[in-house]
């Protein structure tokens, strides 16, 4: 490969926070090039709920209407807890438009309304340096070769090469004890379920069941993780048969669901998350270098935000660029990046980020460790806080990252 690239924007990783990025970038008409390790783009997971807030940037992205036709509209959740001896059942609303999107649509709509050229599979970044004189960085590829950019975005994941540079190692990720598995299962001749989220819980084990379409359902198992787990979690077949077992006395019709499950779809994963403060003492940019997404706020999925606030990050980041890059009297003429203007960028995306992206991975701890514990006592102080800080339980959804 090259020691220099056709653009000056690099962003790497061709998830769906670097495809994001990419798109609103392209939607300001600036360049970038998305380098992906892999050989193909492809959707690590089976779903993604989106939220209003994440239907708005979506919208933002000029994709929204696209992808409205792959799922249906969630209507209302029904909370069933299964602990007592007779099921007991509590309703509860959804703000406003709320839907399961398969990731493959989500991702395939964001590569195809890229231009040709944007995304570089086979590139595998292992770190960025500052060049010493020009202060630009340099991507050191698996390849040995070096590539030359001016402004990189570190969109990588939760195990992020970029994020090592502002000393976010992989080894400051933390665990929960709670792990998570996800699948679709397919009814050829049309499910039976309603337009609504379902959740059921039976002591430290809780299945959620949301439809995309008329015949695809999507569903999600967390439980405590187990020490077979590191064994089985390749294997479809065992997860599926490790499940089970951990469900037993949730309905008939759960388990129905679980024994048709699309063993392709099936992915059982520890949930990595770094800790909440560490957001609030970090600023996120080392000269023209920033990270987005999982890469800068992995959580687990526990408030279904993730993935929203990964394109709410695309969605400021590409707006906090565009407006130092095109000149205030004419924003139709295309100015060259230097440093000081992605710094100032930058700086500006991570100070508009960071409280939002704090108290989401806030959330998100809580619930987490709420699931975690089998301490009464600490799960009652988990639901005070909770109770305090977040009385609105659609907080998170009714949030605009703005227009783009």
């Amino acid at each position: 490969m090259d020691t220099d690239v056709d653009a000056e924007i690099v962003i790497v990783g061709a998830g769906i926070c670097g495809l994001a990025t990419a798109l609103a970038l392209h939607r300001k008409r600036i360049k970038s090039v998305v380098l992906e390790r892999s050989e193909i783009v492809r959707a690590t997971g089976a779903a993604i709920i989106v939220q209003a807030n994440g239907w708005r940037a979506l919208d933002e992205l000029g994709i929204g209407s696209t992808l409205r036709e792959t799922a249906i509209q969630i209507q209302r959740g029904r909370f069933i807890s299964l602990n007592e001896v007779e099921p007991m059942e509590f309703p509860f609303g959804v703000n406003k438009e709320f839907r399961c999107l398969k990731r493959t649509d989500l991702v395939k709509v964001m590569a195809d309304n890229l231009p040709t050229g944007t995304i570089r599979t086979n590139c595998q970044v292992l770190s960025v340096e500052l060049d010493p004189v020009t202060k630009f960085p340099h991507l050191m590829l698996s390849n040995g070769s070096v590539l030359q950019a001016k402004v990189v975005i570190g969109c990588d994941g939760v195990n992020s090469a970029i994020a090592s540079m502002f000393g976010l190692h992989r080894t400051t990720l933390r665990l929960f004890s709670t792990s998570v598995a996800r699948g679709f299962t397919n009814y050829p001749n049309g499910h039976r379920f309603s337009s609504e989220f379902v959740m059921m819980s039976k002591g430290q084990v809780q299945l959620g069941r949301l439809p995309v379409t008329d015949k695809l359902v999507y569903w999600f198992v967390t439980r405590l993780r187990t020490s077979k787990d590191s064994k089985i979690w390749k294997d479809p077949v065992l997860i599926r048969q490790s499940l089970m077992e951990s469900m037993k006395g949730f309905p008939e019709e759960a388990m129905e669901m679980m024994r048709n499950s699309k063993l392709s779809f099936l992915h059982l994963t520890e949930l990595k998350y770094r800790p909440p403060w560490d957001l609030l003492f970090n600023n996120f940019r080392k000269g023209t270098v920033t990270i987005a997404g999982d890469a800068m706020h992995p959580t687990g999925p526990f408030v279904a935000q993730g993935g929203s606030a990964s394109i709410e990050d695309a969605i400021v980041l590409a707006r906090c660029l565009a407006q130092k890059v095109f000149d205030n009297k004419n924003k139709t003429e295309e100015t060259a990046i230097n440093s000081a203007m992605a710094e100032e960028a930058f700086d500006q995306y991570v100070k508009e980020r960071k409280m939002r992206n704090f108290w989401l991975s806030f959330h998100s701890f809580l619930v987490g460790k709420k699931l975690d514990t089998t301490s009464s006592i600490i799960r009652f102080i988990i639901l005070a806080i909770m109770s305090t800080l977040f009385r609105d339980p659609d907080w998170h959804s009714r949030y605009h990252c703005g227009n783009l």
